[in-house]
């Protein structure tokens, strides 16, 4: 629901707050794009409409660019609505990310296919959605994307333990969900990134729910576990989790000064003041 971004997410989901100059949703979607894919369904919910009509034509805006002969903005927001093919099902009760994934079993069917939070932005030269693709082609197993993670942040994130094959990717034998400084398995933690077998929504099926009477996917990922190769994968890239009301105000501010079109006046106008 956003509360931590009231009042702001009391009309709006808060999928759809502005950073540096689109909503945090067109970001998740660009990356998914980028990487291959052309089929994303988006799992919405009561009052999450905005994110629908922002992927939609919109004709009366487009009429009005072209009345202004404004043939920049009127690219951009075609290109929003022609540069995939999105579907939208909805959870009908916030009952957690699994339940949300759970949602869309009928149109994934019996195929591999990616997870994104919609909160999250992944900043890396290959996308890292695509490198999570790319170790799981000749694996065939559900692939996890992770980073190392500062003892004190162990308590926020699922941490993941198991053996090492190579630099970057690991063959998990433990997951623990926010784990106290000295009960976490190493210094992994889960980032929100997946690529996943339809396997998971067997155990999707199987998992009780948790805290609040949600299903959480971590537990769903336990379970997995007991029946196939799961693996974590350390990308290469910056992740940045737009959470709460300051991580989003640091994100705006790093992505803006990192931005071709806004860095420079910006960088200028801090130095102002």
């Amino acid at each position: 629901m956003g509360t931590r971004f009231l009042p702001l997410t009391k009309a709006q989901p808060k999928e759809m707050l502005p950073v540096v100059d689109k909503p945090v949703i067109q970001y998740v979607v660009e990356e998914a794009i980028a990487s291959g894919i052309e089929d994303i369904i988006i799992i919405t919910g009561k009052d999450k409409r905005a994110i629908e009509d922002h992927f939609d034509a919109s004709p009366e805006l487009e009429r009005a660019l072209e009345q202004k002969h404004d043939a920049e903005a009127l690219s951009n927001i075609q290109h929003i609505t022609n540069m995939a093919s999105i579907h939208y099902v909805r959870q009908k009760a916030p009952r957690g990310l699994a339940d949300a994934i759970y949602c869309a079993r009928h149109h994934i069917g019996n195929e591999s296919f990616a997870v994104m939070l919609g909160d999250t932005i992944n900043v890396a030269r290959t996308p890292l959605v695509k490198q999570l693709m790319d170790a799981h082609q000749p694996l065939g197993s559900s692939v996890i994307a992770v980073e190392k993670v500062r003892r004190e942040k162990f308590k926020d994130y699922g941490m993941v333990g198991g053996r090492k094959m190579g630099d970057r990717l690991i063959e998990i034998d433990t997951m623990v969900e926010k784990p106290g400084p000295g009960d976490s398995p190493s210094d992994m933690g889960i980032t929100g990134t997946y690529v996943l077998t339809p396997a998971i929504f067997h155990a999707i099926e199987q998992t009780k729910p948790g805290r609040n009477g949600e299903v959480q996917l971590t537990d769903a990922l336990k379970l997995l576990l007991k029946r196939e190769k799961v693996y974590g994968y350390l990308f290469d890239g910056r992740r940045y989790d737009v959470g709460d009301m300051l991580l989003w105000m640091k994100v705006n501010l790093e992505l803006s000064l990192s931005s071709e079109r806004y860095g420079s006046d910006l960088k200028e106008f801090l130095r102002s003041i």
